[in-house]
């Protein structure tokens, strides 16, 4: 059985509602607001999104879990639809799709206006991802890197900061182009 298109809008909106719905634990007198993540995963993504989930909440974020809830088979671009559209309204600050490859959900997000999403497969691209693009979101490949890498990865992409004047300039110069084809 296919969706149809609306089917899928509605399956995406009512993930994103859910998500939205969900409240950020409060701030506590000794620690800062946490930064939001929206984190989600296809199927072949579905254990590591687990594994990321728990280390993201040890390392003080809250985390909006965008799907998939289980092994059971999701299209990767419902899920990466879910997470972009989250930091596109500024639900969450940041973003991690995960499926097989990576390139797939990069695809979806990114066309998700205002997402800088970027396949990261280790800890230069990370780096780079955020320094020179200022991506917001990251994308990674389950079948082409492991827990401990994918991890790592994360935390750089989630602390690394784009703060260069020259760099900023040219993010400037992304997000003018996508201005020009976006429908009014």
């Amino acid at each position: 059985m296919t969706l149809q298109d609306d089917q899928i809008r509605e399956l995406v909106h009512q993930v994103v509602n859910r998500v939205l719905a969900e409240q950020t634990p409060p701030a506590t007198p000794s620690a800062p607001a946490l930064k939001t993540i929206a984190l989600g995963a296809d199927h072949g993504g579905f254990a590591l999104k687990q594994d990321l989930a728990k280390f993201l909440g040890e390392l003080g974020y809250a985390v909006k879990d965008c799907g998939a809830f289980s092994a059971e088979p999701v299209d990767y671009p419902d899920i990466a639809y879910a997470v972009a559209e989250l930091v596109s309204n500024g639900a969450a600050a940041r973003g991690i799709i995960i499926d097989g490859a990576g390139i797939g959900s990069a695809m979806t997000a990114n066309k998700v206006p205002g997402v800088r999403a970027a396949l990261c497969y280790d800890l230069s691209t990370a780096r780079n991802a955020r320094e020179h693009n200022d991506a917001n979101v990251l994308t990674l490949g389950a079948r082409l890197i492991g827990a401990g890498l994918a991890r790592d990865i994360a935390q750089i992409f989630l602390t690394t900061e784009c703060r260069e004047e020259r760099h900023q300039k040219r993010v400037e110069k992304i997000m003018a182009v996508e201005k020009r084809f976006l429908k009014k």
